[in-house]
Parts: C-alpha cells; sequence; structure tokens
C-alpha cells in the first residue's frame, strides 16, 4: 500500500513543492489549505480544508484522512507565516498570530495525528523550520523565535514519541523562491518611526532575498529521503552554503563577533 502523507499548506510554495513530488513517487499526499478551492486545480493532488490556528478544523481534516486511508504514515508540518518588523512598533495580536501558526498551530496537529500513528505501529513526522530560527535575526525577530521555539520542542517531543516507532525530525530552510514575502505580516514602515531608515533598508534586503532563493524542489527531494530513512537526524538544514554556515558560526564565533557580522551584513550601525 502506499503511504499516506499529510501536509499542511499544501497548496503553493515549498507545499507545493513537496506535496507535487510524493504524489510522482507513488505516495498518497493529501495537502491542505485554508481555502482549497482556489488552489486545487493547480495541483497533483487532493487538498483539504484546514486553518492550523482553527483547532476544529484540524480535527475534522485528520479524521477524515483517517477515514478515507485508515492512517497517516507522515506528517509534514509546513504551514507558516512570516512576520517582520522592530519588534517594539510590531501588534501584540501579530505576535500572538506568528505564534499560533507556526509554532500552537504544528503542536495542534502532532496532537490529534499521534494517537493514529501509534495504532497503526509507527509514522514520521517532519517539521518545517526555519534557518532563521537558529538566531535572532533584527527586524525579523518574531518568527526566529516562532520557528525556534518549534524547533526546541521538537528535540524533546521525538525522545517522548521513539518509544511508539514514531520518528520526528526539523527540516530548516533558508531561502526558497516562494510567496511567503508577499503572504508576511509587515510591521509598517512608518514616516516618524526611529526604526524608519533601518527598517526600511532591512525590508528590502529580506524581500530581495525570497525572491533570489533557491528552487523549492530542492527541499521537496530532501523530504523525500528523510521519509525513507529509518532514523532520521534530529535537524536537516536545507538551502545555499552560506546560510547553513551561519548556524555554524554561531557555534564557534564569540557572540559579540557573530553579532557584528550580522548587522554588518544588514547593514545596520
Amino acid at each position: 500500500m502506499s503511504k499516506v502523507v499529510l501536509i499542511t499548506g499544501g497548496s503553493s510554495g515549498i507545499g507545493k513543492a513537496i506535496g507535487t513530488y510524493l504524489h510522482q513517487k507513488d505516495f498518497k499526499v493529501y495537502g491542505t489549505s485554508r481555502s482549497p478551492e482556489k488552489y486545487q486545480d493547480e495541483v497533483d493532488f487532493s487538498l483539504l480544508k484546514l486553518d492550523v490556528a482553527n483547532l476544529s478544523t484540524i480535527q475534522s481534516t485528520v479524521a477524515e484522512v483517517i477515514s478515507l486511508e485508515g492512517k497517516i504514515d507522515v506528517l509534514i508540518n509546513n504551514a507558516g507565516v512570516g512576520i517582520t518588523g522592530p519588534i517594539e512598533e510590531t501588534p501584540t495580536d501579530e505576535i500572538r498570530n506568528a505564534f499560533e501558526t507556526n509554532f500552537y498551530g504544528p503542536l495542534n496537529v502532532i496532537r490529534e495525528v499521534l494517537p493514529h500513528m501509534r495504532n497503526n505501529g509507527g509514522g514520521k513526522i517532519i517539521n518545517i523550520t526555519s534557518i532563521a530560527g537558529y538566531m535572532g535575526l533584527p527586524y525579523r525577530g518574531i518568527y526566529s523565535a516562532s520557528k525556534s521555539a518549534l524547533e526546541i520542542t521538537t528535540e524533546a517531543y521525538r525522545m517522548e514519541v521513539k518509544q511508539f516507532g514514531i520518528e520526528m525530525t526539523n527540516v530548516a530552510p533558508g531561502d526558497f523562491a516562494t510567496n511567503i514575502a508577499s503572504g508576511r505580516y509587515h510591521a509598517p514602515v512608518l514616516e516618524d518611526s526611529p526604526y524608519k531608515n533601518e527598517y526600511g533598508a532591512t525590508l528590502k534586503m529580506m524581500n530581495e532575498h525570497v525572491d533570489a532563493g533557491s528552487n523549492p524542489d530542492e527541499m521537496a527531494k530532501v523530504i523525500y529521503k528523510i521519509i525513507q530513512k529509518k532514523h532520521p537526524n534530529v535537524q536537516y538544514k536545507v538551502g545555499a552554503f552560506l546560510q547553513k554556515f551561519s548556524v555554524t558560526l554561531k557555534r564557534i564565533l564569540p557572540s559579540k563577533v557573530y553579532e557584528r557580522m550580522l548587522m554588518n551584513h544588514y547593514k545596520l550601525k
């Protein structure tokens, strides 16, 4: 029987690339979207309605997949939201929304899927985090924090579920050419803000990095290889060499030296 895969955020970008690739490899793929009817004709696999910030949609969609297939072999927590801005000027409601989508949402999906994986004798859970989660990036601090929270929680969670034959891992992408920049929340560049010049320039740079990012198909191929592994690593990093190497540099450089390197990169004073 084909392995059954559930992918949150499967209608575009990295999620769509993963779903398309796994469908071509004969997996039974179910992607999700808050508005699946808008995108179903654009993908080769089934799209179901799910909002990771809405628990009832998580419960109903997982139940639907179980009803149709009797199991979920692989869960890929890919749905996420970007957020940028000076932390001081970022509305608290937007900070909460970022954590609801990037942290609490994946945890709720995992919680709903785990009993079915236990009953099935095992499974794999792959959480898509971010290289940004390994460091506090200026004007992206809330995004970094939400992805870091998922990264660290997964490290603990995977040890708790190993006894059930369930493998959990993190995959941290760098910049990929997706529509995340257009969909993220941007705190406005305020005319009277003390952060106006630096934030405006940094925001432009961040958008350019995403536009020039790698092809999402690269992520799809890594995910496929991870699914084939009996015991995946704790984490994987995918992206440009310098982005991945930045994580290593943080471990080996003095903290102030690393901070200065980041500030120079973003042309901050």
